[in-house]
């Protein structure tokens, strides 16, 4: 029975325990906040094309710029790119000579994760594309390579979700369009059409837009009727309005080119067998589908209509 009481008394709190008065939970007090030794961000002003100044000493400044450009130091590649703009508004001769592998430079900027950075590399093309465009096209085969790799840049920069980003992107694609001879342009552009990326092809499909827009019939003409229709065709179809309303366009374009050239022999001697639209409904047939071709020609009667 002694051992029986004893385990008892060991399972059962102890006498005192129960008076032991209860402890009060301390509330830390917030540890001040400190400021940080050094700053996590620095911001970049973005400068507009007015505000670019002429180079002090464009000479010497030109022999570091590569080296700057490359700078591990992401806010001095972003002076360095506003130097090219310089050098692209004031000193584009002295650019000239190292275009090829600045444009090497800012395609890898592009790719770089800091939206400042990538900003900057994308006003620095528009300013190279307003002032040397016709310098960017390819003169030698492995040249293309690199264009084509800047043009791909342009159009995903154009497609991300990144507002000012993709902004300062489409007024570049824009600035190129304009800058850059169309007949070039959409040897380079057409290959985008087919991209796996729908936006991508929405972007490159506004692109064929603006520079068939600007084009001259017979220079429609000379980059291939057909071969615009079926550029035009393809993006009807796609998922995206931007391209469909970029395809109606130069769908509208093309019929344009195409019945010039009959109006004008109908001035000449008025021989005619058939009507303008008669002879695009068969030009439509001869180069599309069956569907296809009914729905480029509805195009052009909606706008006639």
């Amino acid at each position: 029975m002694a051992l029986r009481q004893r385990s008892i008394d060991e399972n059962a709190l102890p006498a005192s325990a129960t008076q032991r008065p209860r402890k009060i939970a301390k509330i830390a007090s917030p540890s001040p906040i400190l400021p940080p030794t050094e700053p996590t961000e620095q911001s970049v002003e973005y400068i507009s094309s007015a505000d670019l100044k002429p180079l002090p000493d464009p000479q010497a400044k030109i022999k570091d710029l590569l080296i700057e450009l490359e700078s591990k130091d992401w806010v001095k590649a972003c002076g360095a790119l506003n130097d090219v703009r310089r050098f692209a508004l004031h000193h584009s001769s002295l650019l000239l000579q190292i275009l090829e592998k600045v444009m090497t430079i800012i395609v890898k900027t592009m790719k770089s994760p800091r939206s400042a950075l990538c900003k900057t590399s994308i006003m620095a093309c528009n300013d190279v594309f307003s002032n040397l465009g016709q310098a960017l096209l390819p003169s030698e085969k492995e040249q293309e390579s690199a264009f084509d790799n800047l043009l791909l840049q342009l159009l995903l920069k154009a497609s991300q979700d990144k507002r000012f980003v993709c902004e300062e992107a489409e007024k570049t694609l824009e600035t190129m369009a304009m800058c850059i001879s169309p007949l070039s342009l959409l040897e380079k552009l057409q290959s985008f059409v087919t991209h796996s990326n729908l936006r991508v092809r929405a972007k490159a499909a506004v692109v064929i837009s603006k520079c068939v827009g600007q084009m001259k019939h017979e220079a429609i003409k000379e980059f291939g009727l057909a071969t615009l229709l079926k550029i035009a065709s393809q993006l009807l179809n796609d998922r995206l309005p931007e391209a469909r309303e970029a395809a109606r366009c130069v769908v509208n374009s093309v019929y344009d080119a195409f019945s010039s050239r009959f109006e004008s022999a109908k001035q000449d001697d008025g021989a005619s067998d058939s009507s303008t639209e008669e002879l695009w409904e068969k030009f439509c047939s001869s180069n599309l589908s069956a569907v296809a071709a009914q729905s480029v020609t509805k195009i052009v009667v909606e706008k006639r209509g």
